[in-house]
């Protein structure tokens, strides 16, 4: 008699965090799991350039496998280099940094006494346009080969709003990263949607509640702590954006910690929730000390250069990550989650 042999491929799922062109080192990881060839992966939830990265990569994976995936990623961060008809970001005078043009600060500096409304009357949007010509959505919608969980936030209420697979729409992608002062507010089903990271940067639980596979992937954008406390009003506001997007996402984890503990030191029979959280294994690939010693204001650039430098950082995170962790898939956690996020 012959059996079928079992796949035994590690299966894995991925929380891609939002974060603008800082989102070029989560392609940097994206690119090398896949080149590794390694993994399986069940489900993506993204927020943001998280979100973009997520569609992109099951597009890919729709069209063509790992290699499709790799080669929608490198093609929809290289349209968004070329998206648009000056450059934002040049190298700074040392050629050490990149700097945004003087040109997108001064257009940048408009959006504190203009809505976007009257910024761009005609909503001219170089982001719907690129997705609009790399993303079949239609087929997407129905052949999806991962389970997609996209991040937004009502304007309205606050309230998060997951779209998941059979409901992915380039409006869905484009309210996950629409920033209230640059962009016009997307309106879907009559609600109206701000960037996800108001409310989840990224939403981790569907990914533990929605997927079979046990691991989650965290790739961060954000730092976990910052070096230095802000001085200058600059500065300062910074931090408090910084802070509003990242603080959805420590809460969530803090709960999942607790959860982990609480049942970690139990002395009943544990029930089917308990043991799902007991044997849930949990990962993170980040770049803090490069990615925070970045300004925030390069997180709306779009210079190819700036790009592959951080798809190199990214790579070189994730080839790190697989060979010190990739035996800890399905069988235990490689980051500790209560020392992280209690």
């Amino acid at each position: 008699m012959f059996f079928a042999k079992r796949n035994t491929t590690p299966t894995i799922n991925l929380a891609l965090q939002g974060g603008g062109a800082h989102g070029a080192f989560t392609w940097g990881v994206l690119d090398y799991l896949l080149e590794d060839g390694r993994l399986r992966f069940e489900g993506l939830s993204g927020t943001s350039a998280g979100t973009m990265n997520a569609v992109a990569f099951a597009h890919g994976m729709m069209e063509g496998g790992n290699d499709g995936a790799r080669a929608a990623l490198e093609k929809f961060w290289t349209a968004i280099a070329n998206s648009l008809p000056f450059e934002v970001m040049v190298p700074s005078l040392d050629g050490e940094k990149f700097v945004l043009s003087p040109s997108l600060k001064l257009m940048l500096s408009w959006t504190h006494y203009f809505s976007p409304d009257q910024l761009n009357p005609y909503d001219l949007n170089p982001l719907r346009d690129v997705l609009i010509e790399q993303i079949d959505f239609k087929r997407l919608r129905k052949k999806s080969p991962v389970k997609l969980f996209i991040a937004a936030t009502n304007a309205n209420s606050g309230k998060l709003r997951v779209f998941r697979s059979p409901e992915i729409s380039v409006d869905a992608v484009l309210a996950s990263a629409c920033l209230p002062m640059v962009h016009r507010t997307i309106e879907i089903d009559g609600e109206p949607y701000w960037d996800g990271g108001y409310a989840a940067n990224p939403a981790v639980f569907p990914l533990f509640y929605e997927c079979d596979a046990p691991d989650i992937m965290l790739v961060l954008l954000s730092p976990l702590k910052h070096k230095e406390t802000p001085h200058t009003a600059k500065e300062i506001n910074t931090r408090i954006m910084e802070l509003a997007f990242r603080s959805t996402f420590l809460r969530e984890m803090r709960v999942f910690a607790y959860l982990r503990g609480y049942v970690k030191q139990s002395f009943f029979q544990l029930g089917s929730f308990e043991r799902r959280i007991s044997r849930a294994n949990f990962h993170m690939i980040e770049a803090e000390d490069v990615i925070g010693e970045l300004s925030a204001e390069t997180k709306l650039g779009a210079n190819m250069r700036f790009f592959e430098m951080l798809k190199d950082l990214g790579r070189e995170r994730a080839k790190a990550w697989l060979k010190e962790h990739y035996a800890d898939v399905g069988n235990r956690s490689s980051v500790e989650v209560a020392k992280l996020f209690l």
